[in-house]
Protein backbone atom coordinates (compact mmCIF):
# COMPACT_ATOMS: atom_id res chain seq x y z
CA UNK A 1 0.00 0.00 0.00
CA UNK A 2 1.48 3.51 -1.18
CA UNK A 3 1.94 5.90 1.89
CA UNK A 4 -0.61 7.99 -0.12
CA UNK A 5 -3.28 5.57 0.11
CA UNK A 6 -2.16 4.45 3.72
CA UNK A 7 -2.56 7.86 5.18
CA UNK A 8 -6.07 8.47 3.09
CA UNK A 9 -7.27 5.72 5.58
CA UNK A 10 -5.68 7.02 8.24
CA UNK A 11 -7.52 10.03 7.71
CA UNK A 12 -10.76 8.13 7.80
CA UNK A 13 -9.84 6.36 11.11
CA UNK A 14 -8.43 9.44 12.73
CA UNK A 15 -11.16 10.72 12.11
CA UNK A 16 -13.78 8.29 13.59
CA UNK A 17 -11.46 8.30 16.47
CA UNK A 18 -11.47 11.98 17.34
CA UNK A 19 -15.59 11.84 17.22
CA UNK A 20 -15.65 8.85 19.60
CA UNK A 21 -18.62 9.45 22.21
CA UNK A 22 -16.87 11.24 24.84
CA UNK A 23 -19.45 13.82 25.40
CA UNK A 24 -22.39 11.92 24.10
CA UNK A 25 -22.00 8.28 25.75
CA UNK A 26 -23.18 8.37 29.02
CA UNK A 27 -20.79 6.64 31.36
CA UNK A 28 -21.39 5.28 34.91
CA UNK A 29 -19.35 5.59 38.28
CA UNK A 30 -15.82 4.74 38.29
CA UNK A 31 -16.10 1.45 40.22
CA UNK A 32 -12.29 0.61 39.79
CA UNK A 33 -8.32 2.40 39.90
CA UNK A 34 -8.62 1.55 35.75
CA UNK A 35 -11.15 2.11 32.96
CA UNK A 36 -14.32 -0.47 32.69
CA UNK A 37 -16.94 -0.71 30.07
CA UNK A 38 -19.76 1.34 32.45
CA UNK A 39 -17.36 3.63 33.46
CA UNK A 40 -15.21 4.15 30.47
CA UNK A 41 -17.94 3.34 27.27
CA UNK A 42 -15.98 5.06 24.94
CA UNK A 43 -12.79 3.15 25.67
CA UNK A 44 -14.65 -0.43 26.03
CA UNK A 45 -16.74 -2.74 24.29
CA UNK A 46 -19.33 -4.41 26.70
CA UNK A 47 -17.46 -7.40 26.97
CA UNK A 48 -13.85 -6.33 27.50
CA UNK A 49 -11.79 -6.03 30.44
CA UNK A 50 -9.66 -4.01 29.19
CA UNK A 51 -9.05 -2.28 25.73
CA UNK A 52 -9.52 -4.64 23.06
CA UNK A 53 -9.19 -8.22 24.98
CA UNK A 54 -12.76 -9.34 26.55
CA UNK A 55 -12.90 -11.28 29.91
CA UNK A 56 -13.30 -14.31 28.22
CA UNK A 57 -9.73 -14.58 26.89
CA UNK A 58 -8.24 -13.54 30.27
CA UNK A 59 -10.21 -16.59 31.76
CA UNK A 60 -8.93 -18.86 28.82
CA UNK A 61 -5.50 -17.60 29.56
CA UNK A 62 -5.39 -18.83 33.45
CA UNK A 63 -7.10 -22.29 31.83
CA UNK A 64 -4.29 -22.61 30.26
CA UNK A 65 -1.64 -22.14 32.76
CA UNK A 66 -3.73 -24.31 35.17
CA UNK A 67 -3.11 -27.32 32.54
CA UNK A 68 0.70 -27.07 32.79
CA UNK A 69 -0.46 -27.66 36.62
CA UNK A 70 -0.66 -31.08 38.72
CA UNK A 71 -3.44 -31.68 41.18
CA UNK A 72 -2.47 -29.85 44.19
CA UNK A 73 -0.64 -27.92 42.65
CA UNK A 74 -0.50 -23.53 42.37
CA UNK A 75 1.15 -20.60 40.81
CA UNK A 76 1.63 -17.38 42.46
CA UNK A 77 1.92 -14.30 40.12
CA UNK A 78 2.68 -10.99 41.99
CA UNK A 79 1.78 -7.94 40.38
CA UNK A 80 4.21 -4.20 41.01
CA UNK A 81 3.77 -1.94 44.17
CA UNK A 82 3.91 2.13 42.61
CA UNK A 83 7.57 3.01 42.39
CA UNK A 84 8.43 6.61 44.09
CA UNK A 85 10.62 9.21 42.25
CA UNK A 86 11.21 10.97 45.25
CA UNK A 87 9.58 11.47 48.86
CA UNK A 88 5.38 11.14 48.13
CA UNK A 89 6.56 11.98 44.04
CA UNK A 90 5.60 8.69 42.72
CA UNK A 91 5.98 6.96 38.90
CA UNK A 92 2.61 6.59 36.68
CA UNK A 93 2.34 3.05 37.88
CA UNK A 94 2.94 -0.01 35.57
CA UNK A 95 1.68 -3.16 36.07
CA UNK A 96 3.98 -6.41 36.16
CA UNK A 97 2.99 -7.90 32.60
CA UNK A 98 2.57 -11.33 33.64
CA UNK A 99 0.18 -10.38 35.76
CA UNK A 100 -1.45 -8.06 33.59
CA UNK A 101 -1.65 -10.81 31.00
CA UNK A 102 -3.46 -13.21 33.42
CA UNK A 103 -5.47 -11.33 35.62
CA UNK A 104 -5.97 -7.56 33.55
CA UNK A 105 -6.00 -6.15 37.05
CA UNK A 106 -3.86 -3.16 36.54
CA UNK A 107 -3.73 -1.29 40.36
CA UNK A 108 -0.62 -1.60 42.43
CA UNK A 109 -0.14 -4.18 45.24
CA UNK A 110 -2.20 -7.25 44.04
CA UNK A 111 -1.62 -10.83 44.03
CA UNK A 112 -2.83 -13.45 41.99
CA UNK A 113 -2.88 -17.40 42.85
CA UNK A 114 -4.04 -19.97 40.55
CA UNK A 115 -5.09 -23.27 42.45
CA UNK A 116 -5.28 -26.50 40.24
CA UNK A 117 -7.57 -28.81 43.38
CA UNK A 118 -7.78 -32.02 41.56
CA UNK A 119 -8.60 -32.57 37.47
CA UNK A 120 -11.86 -31.39 37.97
CA UNK A 121 -11.63 -28.67 40.32
CA UNK A 122 -9.92 -25.23 40.24
CA UNK A 123 -10.03 -21.88 42.13
CA UNK A 124 -8.60 -18.55 41.50
CA UNK A 125 -7.78 -16.04 44.05
CA UNK A 126 -7.12 -12.36 43.74
CA UNK A 127 -5.03 -10.49 46.30
CA UNK A 128 -6.19 -6.62 46.02
CA UNK A 129 -6.13 -3.29 48.61
CA UNK A 130 -9.17 -2.85 50.15
CA UNK A 131 -11.44 0.08 49.78
CA UNK A 132 -11.51 2.74 52.28
CA UNK A 133 -12.59 6.39 52.52
CA UNK A 134 -8.97 7.88 52.94
CA UNK A 135 -7.72 6.21 49.86
CA UNK A 136 -10.50 7.30 47.83
CA UNK A 137 -10.44 10.98 48.69
CA UNK A 138 -6.69 11.05 47.87
CA UNK A 139 -6.69 8.38 45.04
CA UNK A 140 -9.92 7.47 43.71
CA UNK A 141 -11.73 4.62 43.32
CA UNK A 142 -9.99 1.07 43.97
CA UNK A 143 -11.80 -2.33 42.45
CA UNK A 144 -11.36 -3.53 45.89
CA UNK A 145 -12.75 -7.42 47.10
CA UNK A 146 -16.50 -7.05 45.67
CA UNK A 147 -14.68 -5.51 42.15
CA UNK A 148 -12.18 -8.66 41.98
CA UNK A 149 -15.06 -10.69 42.02
CA UNK A 150 -17.60 -8.64 39.94
CA UNK A 151 -15.34 -7.48 37.44
CA UNK A 152 -12.54 -9.34 37.59
CA UNK A 153 -14.41 -12.70 37.85
CA UNK A 154 -11.94 -13.88 41.04
CA UNK A 155 -13.40 -17.03 42.26
CA UNK A 156 -12.15 -15.73 46.04
CA UNK A 157 -10.89 -12.39 47.10
CA UNK A 158 -9.03 -11.53 49.92
CA UNK A 159 -6.83 -8.05 50.70
CA UNK A 160 -3.15 -7.98 50.43
CA UNK A 161 -2.47 -8.39 53.93
CA UNK A 162 -4.24 -11.52 54.12
CA UNK A 163 -2.02 -13.41 51.47
CA UNK A 164 0.62 -14.56 54.38
CA UNK A 165 -2.00 -16.38 56.22
CA UNK A 166 -3.24 -17.67 53.29
CA UNK A 167 0.14 -19.10 52.02
CA UNK A 168 0.68 -20.88 55.34
CA UNK A 169 -2.44 -22.55 55.67
CA UNK A 170 -3.04 -23.46 52.50
CA UNK A 171 -0.13 -22.53 49.92
CA UNK A 172 2.94 -24.05 52.02
CA UNK A 173 1.08 -27.74 51.50
CA UNK A 174 0.90 -27.92 47.80
CA UNK A 175 3.02 -30.57 45.76
CA UNK A 176 4.40 -28.11 43.46
CA UNK A 177 4.19 -24.10 43.86
CA UNK A 178 5.21 -22.15 40.27
CA UNK A 179 6.31 -18.10 41.20
CA UNK A 180 9.01 -15.78 39.70
CA UNK A 181 11.20 -14.11 42.16
CA UNK A 182 9.76 -10.52 41.27
CA UNK A 183 12.10 -7.55 40.26
CA UNK A 184 10.37 -5.38 42.44
CA UNK A 185 9.94 -6.89 45.50
CA UNK A 186 6.31 -6.93 46.34
CA UNK A 187 7.13 -6.82 50.24
CA UNK A 188 3.51 -8.18 51.37
CA UNK A 189 4.02 -11.49 49.17
CA UNK A 190 7.41 -12.02 47.55
CA UNK A 191 9.38 -12.13 51.23
CA UNK A 192 6.62 -14.54 52.56
CA UNK A 193 7.23 -17.25 49.81
CA UNK A 194 10.77 -16.92 48.30
CA UNK A 195 12.40 -18.23 51.35
CA UNK A 196 15.37 -20.73 51.86
CA UNK A 197 14.70 -24.54 51.66
CA UNK A 198 11.37 -24.08 49.75
CA UNK A 199 11.98 -27.44 47.79
CA UNK A 200 8.52 -27.31 45.85
CA UNK A 201 9.18 -23.78 43.71
CA UNK A 202 9.18 -24.04 39.91
CA UNK A 203 9.74 -20.77 38.22
CA UNK A 204 6.17 -19.46 36.92
CA UNK A 205 7.64 -17.25 33.79
CA UNK A 206 9.31 -19.70 31.49
CA UNK A 207 5.39 -21.29 30.72
CA UNK A 208 3.66 -17.69 30.87
CA UNK A 209 6.17 -16.31 28.11
CA UNK A 210 5.65 -19.21 25.81
CA UNK A 211 2.21 -18.28 26.59
CA UNK A 212 2.92 -14.63 25.99
CA UNK A 213 5.39 -15.22 22.73
CA UNK A 214 2.44 -16.46 20.20
CA UNK A 215 -0.39 -13.51 20.43
CA UNK A 216 -4.25 -13.70 19.70
CA UNK A 217 -6.02 -11.95 16.79
CA UNK A 218 -7.40 -9.77 19.42
CA UNK A 219 -3.81 -8.68 20.79
CA UNK A 220 -2.49 -8.98 17.01
CA UNK A 221 -5.62 -6.02 16.48
CA UNK A 222 -4.39 -4.12 19.39
CA UNK A 223 -0.77 -3.94 18.15
CA UNK A 224 -1.76 -3.46 14.94
CA UNK A 225 -3.72 -0.01 15.94
CA UNK A 226 -0.69 0.91 18.53
CA UNK A 227 1.21 0.65 14.87
CA UNK A 228 -1.21 2.35 12.84
CA UNK A 229 -1.36 5.22 16.03
CA UNK A 230 2.61 5.56 16.13
CA UNK A 231 2.69 6.28 11.85
CA UNK A 232 0.55 8.38 11.78
CA UNK A 233 2.19 10.65 14.91
CA UNK A 234 5.78 9.92 12.96
CA UNK A 235 4.01 11.48 9.85
CA UNK A 236 3.27 14.48 11.93
CA UNK A 237 6.75 14.39 13.36
CA UNK A 238 8.30 14.37 10.17
CA UNK A 239 6.29 17.37 8.67
CA UNK A 240 6.96 19.41 11.30
CA UNK A 241 10.72 19.02 11.57
CA UNK A 242 12.82 21.85 10.56
CA UNK A 243 16.48 22.63 10.67
CA UNK A 244 17.26 24.63 14.07
CA UNK A 245 14.85 22.65 16.11
CA UNK A 246 15.93 20.92 19.19
CA UNK A 247 15.46 17.08 19.40
CA UNK A 248 13.29 17.30 22.40
CA UNK A 249 10.59 19.05 20.72
CA UNK A 250 10.35 16.48 18.12
CA UNK A 251 10.32 13.94 20.94
CA UNK A 252 7.43 16.09 23.01
CA UNK A 253 5.70 16.03 19.03
CA UNK A 254 5.66 12.26 19.18
CA UNK A 255 4.22 12.03 22.30
CA UNK A 256 1.09 14.36 21.70
CA UNK A 257 0.13 12.99 18.73
CA UNK A 258 0.25 9.59 19.92
CA UNK A 259 -2.16 10.90 23.10
CA UNK A 260 -4.58 12.27 20.64
CA UNK A 261 -5.24 9.35 18.98
CA UNK A 262 -5.70 7.03 21.98
CA UNK A 263 -2.00 6.05 23.18
CA UNK A 264 -1.37 6.31 26.91
CA UNK A 265 1.49 7.69 26.07
CA UNK A 266 5.12 6.34 24.83
CA UNK A 267 6.19 2.76 25.46
CA UNK A 268 9.73 3.71 26.17
CA UNK A 269 12.02 7.03 26.51
CA UNK A 270 12.74 8.06 22.88
CA UNK A 271 15.67 8.35 20.58
CA UNK A 272 15.61 11.53 18.77
CA UNK A 273 19.44 11.45 17.60
CA UNK A 274 20.12 14.54 14.97
CA UNK A 275 23.68 14.14 12.79
CA UNK A 276 26.19 11.63 14.28
CA UNK A 277 24.39 11.40 17.12
CA UNK A 278 23.10 8.54 15.72
CA UNK A 279 26.31 6.93 16.20
CA UNK A 280 24.77 6.33 19.44
CA UNK A 281 22.76 3.24 19.52
CA UNK A 282 20.91 4.33 22.45
CA UNK A 283 21.16 8.36 22.73
CA UNK A 284 18.06 9.67 24.60
CA UNK A 285 19.42 13.11 25.96
CA UNK A 286 17.52 14.66 22.90
CA UNK A 287 18.65 18.23 23.50
CA UNK A 288 20.90 19.35 20.44
CA UNK A 289 19.72 21.35 17.61
CA UNK A 290 19.12 19.68 14.40
CA UNK A 291 21.30 21.07 11.84
CA UNK A 292 20.86 21.84 8.12
CA UNK A 293 21.60 18.79 5.98
CA UNK A 294 22.14 16.15 8.23
CA UNK A 295 19.40 13.12 8.82
CA UNK A 296 17.57 12.60 11.95
CA UNK A 297 16.69 9.14 13.63
CA UNK A 298 13.48 8.59 15.83
CA UNK A 299 13.18 5.48 17.59
CA UNK A 300 9.77 6.02 19.27
CA UNK A 301 6.52 3.67 19.66
CA UNK A 302 3.25 4.12 21.71
CA UNK A 303 1.12 2.12 24.45
CA UNK A 304 -1.83 1.05 23.48
CA UNK A 305 -4.07 -1.17 25.54
CA UNK A 306 -1.28 -2.58 27.32
CA UNK A 307 0.79 -3.71 24.24
CA UNK A 308 4.07 -1.57 22.91
CA UNK A 309 4.69 -0.23 19.40
CA UNK A 310 8.91 0.32 18.44
CA UNK A 311 9.34 2.15 14.80
CA UNK A 312 12.71 3.37 13.82
CA UNK A 313 12.90 5.89 11.06
CA UNK A 314 15.34 8.01 9.81
CA UNK A 315 14.73 11.27 7.15
CA UNK A 316 16.80 14.48 6.28
CA UNK A 317 16.20 17.23 8.68
CA UNK A 318 15.71 19.67 5.50
CA UNK A 319 13.66 17.30 3.60
CA UNK A 320 16.54 16.50 0.65
CA UNK A 321 18.83 13.78 1.22
CA UNK A 322 22.12 13.96 0.08
CA UNK A 323 23.58 11.53 -2.21
CA UNK A 324 25.80 9.63 0.59
CA UNK A 325 23.00 9.72 2.82
CA UNK A 326 20.50 8.39 -0.16
CA UNK A 327 22.79 5.31 -0.80
CA UNK A 328 23.41 4.47 2.47
CA UNK A 329 19.38 4.61 3.70
CA UNK A 330 18.55 2.63 0.13
CA UNK A 331 21.52 0.22 1.56
CA UNK A 332 19.61 -0.24 4.89
CA UNK A 333 16.72 -0.40 3.40
CA UNK A 334 17.04 -3.00 0.51
CA UNK A 335 18.54 -5.14 4.00
CA UNK A 336 15.40 -4.63 6.10
CA UNK A 337 12.86 -5.48 3.38
CA UNK A 338 14.82 -8.64 2.51
CA UNK A 339 14.86 -9.89 6.41
CA UNK A 340 11.07 -9.07 6.91
CA UNK A 341 10.32 -11.38 4.38
CA UNK A 342 11.94 -14.27 6.16
CA UNK A 343 9.31 -14.10 9.46
CA UNK A 344 7.28 -16.37 8.10
CA UNK A 345 7.09 -20.44 10.17
CA UNK A 346 7.46 -21.73 6.97
CA UNK A 347 10.91 -21.11 6.14
CA UNK A 348 11.60 -22.23 9.85
CA UNK A 349 13.58 -20.10 10.24
CA UNK A 350 15.19 -18.03 13.86
CA UNK A 351 15.85 -13.89 14.56
CA UNK A 352 19.14 -15.29 14.68
CA UNK A 353 19.51 -16.43 11.28
CA UNK A 354 17.62 -13.41 10.49
CA UNK A 355 20.84 -11.33 11.81
CA UNK A 356 23.14 -13.23 10.48
CA UNK A 357 21.23 -12.97 7.18
CA UNK A 358 21.35 -9.35 7.55
CA UNK A 359 24.81 -9.00 8.20
CA UNK A 360 25.55 -11.06 5.06
CA UNK A 361 23.31 -8.57 2.81
CA UNK A 362 25.07 -5.34 4.44
CA UNK A 363 28.31 -6.31 3.58
CA UNK A 364 27.28 -7.27 0.05
CA UNK A 365 25.02 -3.71 -0.28
CA UNK A 366 28.41 -1.76 1.26
CA UNK A 367 30.13 -3.63 -1.94
CA UNK A 368 27.88 -2.70 -4.30
CA UNK A 369 28.95 0.92 -3.51
CA UNK A 370 32.23 0.74 -3.55
CA UNK A 371 33.41 -0.07 -0.04
CA UNK A 372 36.39 -2.53 0.63
CA UNK A 373 34.83 -3.44 4.15
CA UNK A 374 33.77 -6.77 3.38
CA UNK A 375 34.10 -9.13 6.03
CA UNK A 376 31.06 -9.98 8.44
CA UNK A 377 32.98 -9.37 11.60
CA UNK A 378 34.14 -5.80 10.67
CA UNK A 379 30.73 -4.77 9.99
CA UNK A 380 29.38 -6.02 13.13
CA UNK A 381 31.48 -4.97 15.25
CA UNK A 382 31.82 -1.41 13.81
CA UNK A 383 29.01 -0.27 11.79
CA UNK A 384 26.37 -2.35 12.73
CA UNK A 385 26.25 -3.73 16.31
CA UNK A 386 23.39 -4.57 17.73
CA UNK A 387 20.78 -7.46 16.89
CA UNK A 388 18.45 -7.45 14.01
CA UNK A 389 15.30 -7.52 16.02
CA UNK A 390 13.63 -9.06 19.46
CA UNK A 391 10.31 -9.79 20.38
CA UNK A 392 7.31 -7.65 20.74
CA UNK A 393 4.42 -7.29 23.32
CA UNK A 394 3.37 -6.26 26.82
CA UNK A 395 7.24 -5.37 26.74
CA UNK A 396 9.19 -3.55 24.36
CA UNK A 397 11.56 -6.16 24.66
CA UNK A 398 9.11 -8.81 25.35
CA UNK A 399 9.18 -12.41 26.48
CA UNK A 400 13.01 -12.73 27.12
CA UNK A 401 13.36 -16.00 28.09
CA UNK A 402 11.69 -17.00 24.81
CA UNK A 403 15.67 -17.54 22.60
CA UNK A 404 16.35 -15.90 19.41
CA UNK A 405 17.86 -18.96 18.03
CA UNK A 406 14.18 -20.81 17.95
CA UNK A 407 12.23 -21.20 14.78
CA UNK A 408 10.14 -18.51 14.60
CA UNK A 409 6.08 -19.50 14.86
CA UNK A 410 3.17 -18.27 13.30
CA UNK A 411 1.44 -15.56 15.45
CA UNK A 412 4.81 -14.02 17.12
CA UNK A 413 5.84 -10.27 16.94
CA UNK A 414 9.10 -9.39 16.23
CA UNK A 415 11.17 -6.16 14.93
CA UNK A 416 13.22 -6.14 12.25
CA UNK A 417 16.05 -3.10 12.51
CA UNK A 418 19.21 -3.27 10.78
CA UNK A 419 21.01 -0.14 10.23
CA UNK A 420 24.66 1.35 9.85
CA UNK A 421 26.45 3.66 11.82
CA UNK A 422 29.48 5.16 10.04
CA UNK A 423 32.13 6.37 12.72
CA UNK A 424 34.14 9.21 11.89
CA UNK A 425 37.30 7.27 11.17
CA UNK A 426 39.93 7.03 8.10
CA UNK A 427 39.06 3.67 7.19
CA UNK A 428 35.75 4.54 6.12
CA UNK A 429 35.05 6.80 2.92
CA UNK A 430 34.76 10.39 4.18
CA UNK A 431 31.84 11.31 2.44
CA UNK A 432 29.85 8.51 4.60
CA UNK A 433 31.09 9.40 8.07
CA UNK A 434 29.31 10.50 10.95
CA UNK A 435 25.55 9.08 9.24
CA UNK A 436 23.08 6.98 11.28
CA UNK A 437 20.79 5.06 9.70
CA UNK A 438 18.17 2.41 11.24
CA UNK A 439 14.97 1.48 9.70
CA UNK A 440 12.76 -0.71 12.04
CA UNK A 441 9.14 -2.18 11.29
CA UNK A 442 7.00 -4.27 13.47
CA UNK A 443 6.42 -7.66 12.39
CA UNK A 444 4.07 -10.71 12.30
CA UNK A 445 5.22 -13.60 11.89
CA UNK A 446 2.90 -15.36 9.24
CA UNK A 447 2.52 -18.90 8.22
CA UNK A 448 3.51 -17.99 5.07
CA UNK A 449 3.80 -13.85 4.78
CA UNK A 450 4.59 -11.36 7.41
CA UNK A 451 2.26 -8.72 8.35
CA UNK A 452 3.98 -4.94 9.02
CA UNK A 453 1.83 -3.54 11.99
CA UNK A 454 3.66 -0.12 11.25
CA UNK A 455 3.43 -0.03 7.75
CA UNK A 456 1.43 3.00 8.27
CA UNK A 457 4.94 4.93 8.39
CA UNK A 458 6.47 5.62 5.42
CA UNK A 459 10.31 4.44 4.37
CA UNK A 460 10.55 4.78 1.06
CA UNK A 461 12.50 7.91 0.07
CA UNK A 462 10.35 9.19 -2.16
CA UNK A 463 7.51 9.22 0.45
CA UNK A 464 9.93 10.51 2.56
CA UNK A 465 10.85 13.58 0.97
CA UNK A 466 7.56 14.16 -0.64
CA UNK A 467 6.24 14.62 2.67
CA UNK A 468 9.03 16.79 4.00
CA UNK A 469 8.63 18.70 1.45
CA UNK A 470 4.96 19.59 2.46
CA UNK A 471 5.82 20.50 5.90
CA UNK A 472 3.84 21.60 8.68
CA UNK A 473 3.27 25.51 10.26
CA UNK A 474 6.46 24.84 11.80
CA UNK A 475 5.10 24.71 15.69
CA UNK A 476 5.98 21.96 17.53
Amino acid sequence: MRWSTRRTLARRIYSSLTSSPCNTTKAGPVLAGQPLPSSHPHLLGPKDLTLGIEAAEYAERRRQLLEHLEPSSAAVILGYETRYATNNIFYPFQQATDFFYLTGFDEPEAAAVLEKLSDKKEKYTLFVRPTDAHSALWEGSRAGLEGARTHFHADNAKTQKEFTGYYDATLSRVKQLLVDRPKDINLFASQHILRPGESQLRPLSPIVQKMRWIKSAAEIRIMHQAGQISGEALIEVMRHTRPGMSEDLLASRMEWECRKRGAKGLSYVPVVAGGRNALTMHYVQNQQCLRDGDLVLMDAGCSYGGYCSDITRTWPVNGTFTSPQRDLYEAVLAVQKRCIKMCTEEQAISLDEIHNASVKATVQELANLGWTTNRSVSVERRLYPHHVGHFLGLDVHDTPNIGRHLPLKAGCVVTIEPGLYVPDEPQFPKAFRGIGIRIEDDVVVGPTKPFILSAWAPKEVADLEALCAKGGSGDV
